[in-house]
């Protein structure tokens, strides 16, 4: 039971070592099949390459490709924040996400009370596109 405090260190310094290595591994790994811009031979090559030699392969990878990791990254975070937003946008205006359906004329009386309640539209204008949604 004679553990010291410095050998505890240790191990749990080598435990994080080693799960930041394979973070980093997992990251490369899938850069690789991420990008869009190298064919499948290279994918494959690189991927070979990474797995037979992983310390060499990761770090050549980091050197070769790291830039272009971080602008891929960039651009796919902004794809996805362009369809978060068009998606809150859409749920917002009150239409379905896949513009099939017509909205019922409850719902267009629900979404016109809320303008109205909000100021977004004058007390004629309420009174205009509810006759408008009752007549159709």
């Amino acid at each position: 039971m004679d553990y010291p405090l410095l050998n505890a260190f240790l191990t749990m310094l080598w435990f994080f070592l080693w799960v930041m290595w394979f973070v980093l591994l997992f990251r490369v790994i899938g850069d690789i099949f991420r990008d869009d811009t190298m064919g499948g031979g290279a994918k494959a090559g690189w991927t070979v390459f990474v797995c037979l030699l992983p310390y060499l392969g990761v770090f050549v990878y980091l050197i070769a490709r790291g830039r272009g990791m971080g602008e891929r990254d960039v651009r796919q975070m902004q794809r996805q924040e362009q369809a978060f937003r068009s998606y809150v946008q859409e749920a917002a205006a009150g239409t379905p996400a896949t513009g099939e359906a017509r909205a019922t004329r409850v719902d267009e009386l629900t979404r016109l009370a809320g303008l109205h309640d909000h100021g977004d539209i004058t007390d004629a204008e309420y009174e205009q596109a509810k006759a408008k949604v009752l007549a159709g």
